[in-house]
């Protein structure tokens, strides 16, 4: 699969129903393979162009919403798996990428759902699997919500959201206050990535569950061969 780390041409700057049908043509619909097959998702194969096109030629910033990464894998696994977690809830799933999880926190009978993401093709590529899934569109944020004041929260998601130091810190404070003003449950889904494993907010986690992954996405993943699910326990 190409990976986006070289430069791109300038992000084109279309209406919603041009990044739409730039989303159709470009993905392929994937209902099986993963640790959710009831969710079906448009994501990148290898039967797609830009699976192993040149990646100056990608139109937009990375495309990490075309990928269904295993975090976030385990996190709609899980969600499905124990609908009470979510059922009645108001939830944000942030970083959302392609809503998984916000669709199985839907799918499990969450009141109110948003999903978040800083990429505007990320949001607009949810409402597209609201659609495939028979859901209404979930509303989709933009802003940065990071070191935001939130409004109250019953369960915020996170799906391999670890992957950078800074970033990484900025969420561990972030959670941390959440969870203190407003009594916030964090999930968090992560298949055992080193900035995860050896940031201080790895000993406040309680597991929840642990999955094996699939060997599409084991392959996909570098041989990472399960995701964890963890709750955020700050006063443990």
């Amino acid at each position: 699969m190409v990976l986006f780390t070289q430069s791109y041409v300038s992000y084109f700057k279309s209406d919603s129903d041009d990044i739409k049908h730039f989303i159709v043509e470009h993905t392929e619909i994937v209902r099986k393979h993963s640790l959710t097959p009831e969710i079906s998702l448009r994501l990148f194969t290898p039967n797609c162009r830009f699976w192993h096109e040149r990646p100056e030629l990608w139109p937009f910033p990375e495309p990490y919403w075309a990928i269904y990464w295993p975090g976030g894998q385990a996190l709609s696994r899980y969600l499905l798996d124990n609908p009470d977690v979510s059922r009645g809830k108001r939830v944000l799933d942030l970083g959302c990428g392609c809503g998984a999880s916000a669709i199985a926190a839907k799918l499990s009978g969450a009141d109110h759902v948003v999903a978040n993401d800083i990429d505007e093709v990320a949001a607009i590529a949810t409402q597209l699997n609201c659609e495939l899934n028979s859901l209404e569109q979930l509303p989709c944020v933009t802003d940065n919500l990071i070191g935001s004041d939130l409004v109250n929260w019953d369960l915020i998601l996170l799906g391999d959201m670890f992957y950078d130091q800074s970033l990484a810190d900025s969420l561990h404070h972030w959670l941390h206050k959440c969870i203190k003003t407003h009594g916030t449950r964090v999930l968090i889904g992560d298949p055992g990535r080193a900035q995860f494993e050896s940031h201080d907010i790895r000993r406040l986690l309680l597991k929840k569950a642990k999955f094996e992954l699939p060997d599409s996405v084991r392959e996909e993943n570098y041989g990472l061969t399960s995701s964890t699910v963890w709750c955020y326990t700050p006063d443990l």
